[in-house]
């Protein structure tokens, strides 16, 4: 799950269990990893931060302190859900977060959980620079690393926004240490669509893995069933079935998300454009229900450990079997 100055996603993958079901019976639990965001921002026209009240977003560095920070109180609620359900998962903070609320990042690793990076300030890659990509993630992963005495090794892209524009951004990432980057979502979509991408993890440096969001592929078509606004708006069961068929049918992991704001019903709402209102605010008041449905019915665990790892053994079996075959 991820979240937006912070995110959280979820990577699923099989485990067979035999689970009592009436007298008998048994069925398959799924192994999730979670991924973990936490605020949301808005984009002006010019690409700049909007504050939402909510998520402590703001156009200049001068205001994050103007408005109510609302990020704490919606994460802490997280890791209470996560604790009462046994799960781990992965947090992508910003920058500026981990470098204002270092014992939010602390008290996040205490936990268990893993700490990635979502950026320093949340701007989309491919409207940045190559240079200016590199001082952000630089900065970014510098204070989280702070902040958590431990090093990072997952990188998140705000609003998925690493794709063929921006071929360089794989090269900076790998210089900065990351093992793994999880910001291609293959589907069509007018701000964020890589729906040509590959739909399971594949290496994009000589060491650094990308671990794409969860599709479900029917008809040749790619349904988006990672989490977010996706799992407040479409039907349950649709995401649900999705999950379980990415596990199942192709016996792989499935990579999910969500961010903190998302269970903050109560959270101000901003007058902004209908479509933009619409993915903000549709389903909040039943989101904090359909992630516990879904922390009950799926097994879950970080990125690294249930995505990246299992990734990495799978690609090194050619070379093991190439070696004793020439031996």
């Amino acid at each position: 799950m991820q979240v937006s100055p912070l995110s959280t996603g979820l990577a699923s993958h099989p485990v067979k269990q035999a689970k009592a079901e009436g007298a008998i019976g048994s069925r398959w639990q799924e192994k999730c990893s979670l991924k973990y965001f936490d605020q949301k921002c808005h984009l002006d026209r010019r690409g700049g931060l909007l504050s939402d009240g909510s998520h402590v977003f703001c156009s200049t560095s001068r205001k994050l302190g103007a408005v109510s920070p609302r990020v704490e109180a919606n994460t802490n609620l997280l890791l209470e859900m996560f604790a009462g359900a046994k799960t781990r998962a992965t947090f992508f903070f910003l920058g500026w977060v981990a470098e204002r609320y270092p014992g939010l990042v602390q008290q996040t690793l205490k936990l268990g959980h893993e700490i990635g990076c979502h950026s320093y300030w949340h701007h989309p890659v491919f409207r940045l620079s190559e240079r200016q990509f590199f001082q952000d993630t630089y900065r970014a992963k510098s204070v989280i690393e702070d902040a958590a005495g431990v090093p990072v090794r997952g990188y998140r892209a705000p609003n998925f926004s690493i794709n063929s524009s921006v071929p360089w951004a794989y090269t900076v990432l790998e210089q900065l240490g990351f093992h793994y980057d999880s910001s291609v979502y293959p589907v069509r979509h007018e701000l964020y669509g890589n729906h040509n991408a590959p739909r399971h993890p594949y290496r994009v440096g000589a060491q650094l893995m990308e671990l794409p969001l969860a599709t479900w592929s029917i008809a040749k078509q790619n349904l988006p069933v990672a989490g977010g606004a996706y799992l407040r708006i479409l039907p349950y069961a649709l995401m649900k079935n999705g999950i379980r068929s990415i596990n199942h049918n192709e016996n792989a992991p499935a990579v999910l998300y969500l961010h903190p704001w998302e269970i903050d019903d109560s959270q101000p709402r901003l007058k902004t454009s209908w479509k933009s209102r619409r993915r903000q605010y549709t389903g909040l008041a039943g989101m904090k229900f359909r992630l516990e449905r879904l922390l009950k019915q799926f097994s879950l665990g970080t990125i690294y450990d249930s995505v990246y790892l299992p990734a990495i053994a799978k690609l090194r079996v050619p070379d093991c079997v190439a070696s004793a075959s020439g031996s």
